[in-house]
């Protein structure tokens, strides 16, 4: 008697457009910001400090919220602008925000005493800004086509000349 064995046939393994792959990546890296702050609320002292008006060293005021905003929105329109901008500027964009976000990243284990839990923090997140720069950077070109390469034709050229 013969069995019948179902066939495996390989996933159709799409590829993942580059916009998509930055917008995933300062997603993921927006979540990262976040739940690194909120996990740190269970730290001893950190709600105690917080009551009593104190983040880190500094007094908490509507100067520190709002740049606690502005540094979580870097990441919120990174998403939307990375799927929005045109080619050109979207790369140079990401590389640039990308770039400055870094050091912002590796602020947050100066001078703490839970080196394990914000190393492992900032290493994650260095980690998804590398992603973004290797996206920005590699970013597929296109070949000029043999028209373009050789160049407007002579009607293109006298129309714009009239115009």
């Amino acid at each position: 008697m013969r069995t019948h064995r179902p066939t495996t046939t390989a996933l159709d393994d799409q590829p993942v457009p580059v916009r998509a792959k930055l917008a995933a990546a300062w997603t993921s890296l927006m979540f990262l910001y976040a739940y690194v702050d909120i996990i740190a609320f269970f730290k001893p002292g950190v709600v105690d400090d917080i009551e009593a008006g104190l983040v880190w060293e500094f007094d908490v005021s509507q100067t520190l919220l709002t740049t606690f905003l502005v540094l979580m929105a870097i990441p919120i329109l990174m998403v939307v602008l990375s799927m929005t901008l045109p080619a050109r500027a979207n790369r140079v964009t990401n590389l640039v925000v990308a770039s400055i976000q870094v050091p912002f990243a590796a602020f947050n284990a100066v001078g703490e005493d839970w080196t394990y839990f914000y190393g492992l923090g900032v290493a994650l997140e260095v980690t998804v800004l590398a992603l973004v720069l290797r996206y920005a950077w590699t970013w597929p070109r296109t070949a000029p086509s043999a028209t373009e390469a050789a160049g407007p034709d002579r009607e293109t050229v006298h129309a714009r000349q009239r115009a």
